[in-house]
């Protein structure tokens, strides 16, 4: 049974132990590669969590000439191959989310790999395993149905233009409830 990253953006508290956990994975050599934001550091607490959204249709893999960044069946989006790479930073303008950084030293990009050599196992990816928010959850298709039920979750726009909206269909799946209507955070 397939299985989701789900993000729960109301419940962050901005302790970035997904951040300590990122560089335990596999496979990073002790590079982060996901982010927590303050949203808004002179005035409140707010923060959120954010790493690749492993799109259905990532523009990073459409636009690299190499072929150097390969989905997965499950549908990770996986760092350039170092063997394929050839630096010309493409993927990090064509995200529409600002997610894949460039290692000028390696002449490489990298960006979350969702934990691939965990996930493809059914095993949580590091940031999820050790989110005490729970915040980030890995959740299972029967799961994710109830989160959607119980909260409208929609779709990442990167443009403004309703009409042309580039919709992008993701494989990590993101509530934004209080966040969107203003609600309150408790702490």
């Amino acid at each position: 049974m397939k299985q989701y990253l789900y993000i729960e953006m109301d419940n962050c508290i901005g302790c970035r132990s997904c951040l300590a956990a990122c560089t335990q994975c596999g496979g990073h050599d002790q590079r982060n590669r996901n982010y927590v934001y303050d949203v808004n550091p002179l005035v409140n607490r707010q923060t959120i969590p954010l790493m690749c959204l492993h799109c259905v249709n990532p523009a990073c893999a459409r636009s690299c000439p190499a072929q150097a960044i390969q989905i997965t069946p499950e549908g990770a989006v996986l760092s350039a191959l170092v063997e394929k790479c050839i630096g010309c930073q493409n993927c990090t303008i064509a995200c529409p989310y600002g997610i894949p950084k460039f290692d000028t030293e390696q002449n490489l990009m990298y960006k979350c790999d969702l934990c691939y050599d965990r996930t493809k196992e059914g095993i949580p990816p590091m940031c999820a395993s050790v989110c005490p928010t729970n915040t980030l959850q890995w959740v299972t298709e029967d799961e994710l149905k109830e989160k959607k039920e119980q909260h409208r979750l929609g779709k990442w726009m990167s443009s403004h233009d309703p009409y042309d909206p580039l919709e992008g269909d993701t494989n990590v799946k993101i509530s934004l409830p209080g966040i969107l209507q203003g609600k309150q955070k408790l702490f």
